[in-house]
């Protein structure tokens, strides 16, 4: 099949395809002699599992790591366990961030009163937001691991 084919078939895009060919992580198709690249049943086996380890929010190293699980069967577990145990870690702390936000955007949420009599109290939290909120976007700047 075409890239075309492949990429509809896998529910993606041309240009996806290509990326995963170009990071190494797809093998690259043989050619024709006009140039095309012709994929089989392989391409898009490996394909449709990137594109679901992705839909997982696996960054593309840790995709890069299960491949290679993948690729030796007869090893054991306890590496997929332990990727998969930090991943699980990584999302878990995301709710956790996203829960405190939720709570920090419905107390925002609460202190408009709907009075266009006077300034909106949401847009000056905004704006008094450096001095007033220990917020991400005014924190001291921090590494991420």
């Amino acid at each position: 099949m075409k890239i075309g084919e492949l990429a509809a078939q896998a529910g993606c895009d041309v240009q996806t395809v290509r990326f995963y060919e170009r990071e190494g992580i797809l093998e690259e198709p043989a050619r024709t002699s006009s140039g095309y690249r012709i994929y089989d049943k392989r391409h898009l086996t490996r394909l449709s599992f990137i594109r679901h380890l992705r839909s997982l929010d696996i960054p593309l190293p840790e995709v890069r790591e299960l491949l290679a699980f993948a690729a030796a069967p007869d090893q054991s577990c306890s590496a997929v366990d332990g990727l998969l145990d930090g991943h699980i870690a990584l999302v878990r702390n995301r709710i956790q961030a996203l829960r405190a936000l939720e709570k920090q955007l419905v107390a925002l949420r609460k202190t408009c009163d709907g009075d266009s009599s006077h300034p909106c109290a949401i847009l000056e939290s905004f704006m008094s937001a450096a001095e007033q909120h220990a917020c991400a976007c005014h924190a001291p700047a921090t590494k991420l691991p």
